[in-house]
């Protein structure tokens, strides 16, 4: 399973929240970030899509390899991220759009401290999202309500998602 969204949505924490919860693994797919692109964002610059491609293998990669349930937080903000990411990983990957206004994730960015992403790449993030299509194996889920009914609604979006 990928969480995904734009930066500040929540990834890390609904992601940690949710493995606790199902017993999963969590990876934060910000620690596969070639050094290069963590350096580039903290310079306040957006990656383009050249830069995105080594992470993303990456992210399918980890997945591939996974041994047990696993839960990757990674932003897949367009469509061919997301195919990108199902073929590394060889089989079914659902998608969990963490999705919010962007006056909400601004102010929980805002909060959060010790982050590479600055705020001022917000606006590149939003411009660059593809929301998950119907035929994604994705759900997606509002990030305006507490982390316990996040999680709460993600598993229940789950079990009705068709099986791959």
């Amino acid at each position: 399973m990928v969480l995904m969204g734009v930066a500040g949505s929540g990834k890390s924490s609904v992601g940690e929240a949710l493995a606790r919860r199902t017993g999963a693994l969590y990876s934060d797919g910000d620690d596969l970030h070639p050094r290069e692109n963590i350096e580039k964002m903290s310079r306040g610059e957006a990656l383009t899509d050249t830069d995105r491609w080594p992470w993303l293998t990456r992210v399918g990669e980890r997945l591939a390899g996974a041994t047990k349930p696993l839960i990757v937080g990674c932003s897949a903000l367009k469509r061919i991220y997301r195919d990108h990411i199902r073929q590394e990983a060889g089989g079914p990957v659902v998608f969990v759009h963490l999705s919010g206004s962007r006056a909400v994730i601004a102010a929980r960015m805002g909060t959060r401290t010790g982050h590479f992403m600055p705020t001022t790449l917000l606006d590149s993030q939003f411009a660059a999202l593809e929301p998950p299509g119907p035929d994604e194996n994705a759900v997606t889920i509002d990030i305006d309500q507490p982390l316990d009914a996040v999680v709460d609604a993600i598993l229940a979006a789950l079990r009705d998602l068709p099986r791959a």
